[in-house]
């Protein structure tokens, strides 16, 4: 019996797909929907300490190979997502959800996972160091000496199960130094990764999308050979507590199949969901099951991890 059944942070999921951070999860509905899915279970909207409305429209363009977007994180708020959490811990009591968060300074980071670490929430808080789309706010992940000191401060009052979404690496050396900083710390996972940051996509004389003069954010099918590096990358040097979650051009059954060949626990969709809604997760579950049985695996720790290489 064939299954696609993995674990992240000791919490169980009966699948290893979910959505991505900013798709189909900025409304209650949108979150139910994912729940009540093929999906293991969903991510909220990164939030921020209060709602906000985000960029200018349009800020969103289904493009051929993916998406193009700069979303400058509207949301509801933390207390929103928070609230909806919590009444799902007692409703469905044997399910884990993650939490996505992030603070408009590092002040408010703070305020936030402080008011995380105090309530009640049982389940997986991502830290998003990533977002590329807020208009005068560098993506932190970038800023090696920025993100250590926020981990080790967040570190000193925060126990609960804690994972950060990354931007792609591009360079060897960035892999090491960035690992090096991750080792040092009780992390539970890596998200890898967010969109490729400041693309820029044309339709005869004119960008796409409306803020920062049509620089966005890049998703799709555009970036997988980019996130599979990502993935594979950070697999290799990574204490083996600290999980990777595949996030980028997940399409078929056979991209979340190389995901997890790179090394990650868990795969998130995004453009795709965006595009096809959620029987996109019940489809690649299914193309994801028929190449395991083709290649008699049973199971995801069969193959995760397992990415052969040309012997010289």
């Amino acid at each position: 019996m064939v299954s696609t059944s993995t674990q992240i942070a000791g919490f169980a999921f009966d699948n290893c797909l979910m959505n991505a951070a900013g798709v189909a999860c900025m409304t209650k509905e949108e979150l139910e929907e994912v729940k009540d899915s093929a999906a293991g279970t969903f991510v909220t909207k990164t939030a921020t300490l209060e709602f906000r409305q985000g960029n200018p429209e349009p800020r969103y363009q289904d493009v051929p190979l993916g998406s193009i977007n700069s979303m400058g994180l509207p949301n509801n708020g933390l207390d929103y997502y928070l609230d909806y959490l919590l009444e799902l811990q007692e409703s469905e009591p044997n399910r884990t959800f993650f939490l996505s968060l992030v603070g408009m300074s590092p002040e408010e980071t703070h305020a936030i996972l402080q008011k995380v670490q105090a309530s009640d929430f049982k389940g997986i808080t991502e830290l998003n160091l990533s977002c590329p789309n807020v208009p005068g706010k560098p993506q932190i992940a970038y800023d090696f000496e920025t993100t250590e000191k926020i981990l080790s401060e967040v570190f000193a009052y925060f126990t609960k199960p804690l994972g950060i979404k990354l931007p792609p690496y591009f360079d060897i050396v960035h892999f090491d130094q960035a690992a090096a900083i991750f080792n040092k710390y009780p992390l539970k996972f890596v998200n890898c990764v967010n969109s490729i940051g400041n693309g820029l996509y044309i339709e005869d004389e004119s960008v796409v999308i409306r803020p920062k003069n049509g620089f966005g954010g890049i998703g799709g099918q555009y970036i997988k050979p980019t996130a599979l590096a990502n993935v594979h990358a950070f697999y290799q040097r990574l204490k083996p507590e600290i999980q990777i979650i595949g996030t980028g051009g997940v399409l078929t059954g056979r991209d979340a199949f190389e995901h997890i060949l790179c090394g990650a626990s868990m795969v998130q969709v995004g453009t795709t969901l965006y595009k096809e809604g959620v029987v996109a997760f019940e489809r690649i579950t299914t193309e994801l099951k028929t190449i395991m049985e083709e290649k008699g695996y049973e199971s995801l720790e069969d193959f995760r991890g397992k990415l052969k290489y040309i012997e010289e």
